[in-house]
């Protein structure tokens, strides 16, 4: 069993949205530019690494896109983590946080890390969002 809490119930009652202050973007890079960005990544600063057959994903603040050359980045977006620490095995959290975004219409890219889950929002949806996981820790 992975470390962390699995129980629903008790995700739920505990959920704390942390809204972060930057700007993040998504950005794609080419398997054959690959090796000269990595060599980059220090000062690129991504907090997400993805490798798809179509390339490799990059979730960065906008600053460092900006700061790097990339002009065609998408999906200007703010970062919100979930204080509690869930089990990469637990059952519903995402379905719950997913599904009560939906009622207030805000879409949603989540990423579970080994301690916590990000969700990243489109920029101008943050509060919604915010109040809306509050709502649902207080529902659970």
């Amino acid at each position: 069993m992975a470390p962390g809490e699995s129980n629903l119930q008790t995700l739920l009652s505990s959920l704390e949205p942390i809204l972060h202050n930057d700007l993040f973007v998504f950005h794609t890079i080419p398997h054959t530019t690959i090796a000269d960005t990595t060599a980059n990544l220090a000062t690129l600063q991504p907090h997400l690494l993805f490798q798809e057959a179509e390339g490799t994903t990059v979730v960065v603040t906008r600053e460092h896109a900006d700061e790097h050359g990339f002009t065609d980045y998408v999906f200007p977006c703010r970062m919100i983590t979930i204080s509690v620490h869930s089990s990469l095995e637990a059952v519903g959290l995402i379905a719950a946080i997913s599904a009560k975004l939906k009622d207030v219409g805000v879409s949603a890219n989540v990423v579970s890390g080994f301690y916590h889950d990000h969700i990243f929002v489109p920029d101008g949806k943050e509060e919604v969002a915010v109040q809306a996981l509050r709502d649902l820790a207080r529902e659970g």
